[in-house]
C-alpha cells in the first residue's frame, strides 16, 4: 500500500467525510457540551472502560442489537444532569428531518456520555436541552475550537492529591489520513490522572507539587507510597468520539472504540480508574468507500485519541474561580525527560 500521512497540522475529527462538530459553552460558569453530527448516519460502537460512567443509548450499540446507525453523539459536562442535552440534539435533528424512519416519525439516534465538572463554579448550572440544541446549531465541518470550550470547559486533570493541586483540562481533536482513509478523534479530557506525552512519557499536565510550581508525577508518587486523597467515584472521566470514513460493521465499530482506549492509556496515567467513567464512541461514515483493514484502523484510532488528549490540555487556559486556581499546561515550566524508575 502506498500510504501518505496527512501533514495538515494535527488534523481534526472534521477531516472525516460526513462529520461535523459543534460546541456550546455556558457563559454563566465553566461548563458546556459538544456534539459530533453524522447527518447521513454512521455505524456506531462504544467501549466503556471507566468504572463510573454516565451514558445514554450505549446498549443500543451492542453488535447484536437492531439499530446500527446513529445521527449524532453528545459529549457533555454537568455529570448525569448533562445527559439532558441529548434531548436538544434530538430536537434539532428532528427539525432537520434527520432520524430513523419508524413510519409515523423520524427518530434521531443520539448516544451520549458525560463528565463531572460540578466542582468548578455553581453546580446548579449545567448543560440542558437548549444547550444541546445550540451546539448543533453551531456545528460545521471547520476545525473545532479546542481547550476550554464545549464539554471541555470545566474539565480538570491531576486530582489524585486534591483539587488544590489539580490543573485545567479541556477538549482536543486530531486526525490521521493514510491512503485516502481518515480516522479522527475528539476527546474531552477530565482525567483523574496525569496527561503525558505518548512518545516520550514526559509529563504535560496533572497533579502539582505542594508548592504548586511543578508537576508531582502521580504514578511515581503513588509507587513511593504517597497516599491519594479520598475521591468520590465518577467525579472525573475522559470521554470522546472516534470517527472514520472507512466502512464499518457494528462489531468493527465496537472494536475500533476498544482499540482507541489504547490511546488513552498512552496519554493518561493512571487511566480507567474506579473514579473515572472513561467512554469512547466510534463512528464509521463509509464515505471513503474503502478500508485499510481493522489492524491499521485500530492503530490510527489509538494514535488519534492520544494526540487529541494531549491537544486537550495543551490548548487549555488557566482558571481562577471561587478561591480555586487551576493553571494550564502552558503556565508550568517544561519538566525534564523521565528517567527509568529504580528497581
Amino acid at each position: 500500500m502506498n500510504a501518505s500521512l496527512s501533514v495538515t497540522g494535527p488534523g481534526a475529527i472534521t477531516d472525516v467525510a460526513g462529520i461535523e462538530v459543534g460546541h456550546f459553552t455556558d457563559p454563566r460558569r465553566p461548563t458546556g457540551c459538544s456534539v459530533v453530527l453524522a447527518r447521513g448516519g454512521a455505524v456506531a460502537g462504544v467501549d466503556v472502560r471507566g468504572a463510573a460512567p454516565g451514558t445514554r443509548e450505549t446498549d443500543l450499540l451492542e453488535p447484536g442489537n437492531l439499530v446500527d446507525h446513529v445521527h449524532g453523539v453528545l459529549l457533555s459536562g454537568g455529570s448525569a444532569f448533562g445527559l439532558d442535552a441529548a434531548t436538544g440534539v434530538m430536537r434539532w435533528l428532528e427539525a432537520q428531518r434527520i432520524g430513523l424512519d419508524v413510519g409515523t416519525a423520524l427518530v434521531p439516534i443520539v448516544p451520549a456520555a458525560v463528565l463531572f465538572d460540578l466542582h468548578v463554579g455553581d453546580a446548579a448550572i449545567r448543560p440542558d436541552a437548549d444547550a444541546g440544541y445550540q451546539a448543533c446549531a453551531n456545528a460545521s465541518r471547520a476545525h473545532p475550537d479546542e481547550g476550554c470550550v464545549g464539554a471541555g470547559t470545566g474539565a480538570t486533570v491531576g486530582k489524585l492529591f486534591g483539587m488544590p493541586f489539580a490543573m485545567k483540562g479541556g477538549i482536543g481533536t486530531a486526525s490521521i489520513t493514510l491512503d485516502g482513509v481518515t480516522v479522527g478523534a475528539l476527546i474531552a479530557c477530565n482525567a483523574l490522572g496525569d496527561v503525558v506525552d505518548p512518545d516520550t512519557g514526559a509529563l504535560i499536565a496533572g497533579a502539582r507539587t505542594a508548592d504548586g510550581a511543578a508537576l508531582r508525577d502521580t504514578r511515581r508518587a503513588l509507587l513511593r507510597g504517597e497516599p491519594p486523597r479520598p475521591i468520590l467515584a465518577g467525579t472525573n472521566t475522559t470521554i470522546g468520539v472516534i470517527a472514520t470514513d472507512a466502512p464499518l460493521t457494528k462489531a468493527q465499530a465496537r472494536r475500533l472504540a476498544l482499540m482507541g482506549h489504547d490511546g488513552l492509556a498512552r496519554s493518561i496515567n493512571p487511566v480507567h480508574t474506579l473514579s473515572d467513567g472513561d467512554t469512547l464512541f466510534a463512528l464509521g461514515t463509509g464515505l471513503a468507500g474503502k478500508s485499510l483493514g481493522m489492524m491499521v484502523l485500530g492503530v490510527m484510532a489509538a494514535e488519534a485519541v492520544a494526540r487529541a488528549t494531549v491537544r486537550a490540555v495543551q490548548a487549555a487556559k488557566s482558571l481562577a474561580l471561587d478561591g480555586l486556581t487551576l493553571p494550564a499546561a502552558a503556565d508550568l515550566p517544561q519538566p525534564p525527560q523521565p528517567q527509568s524508575p529504580a528497581r
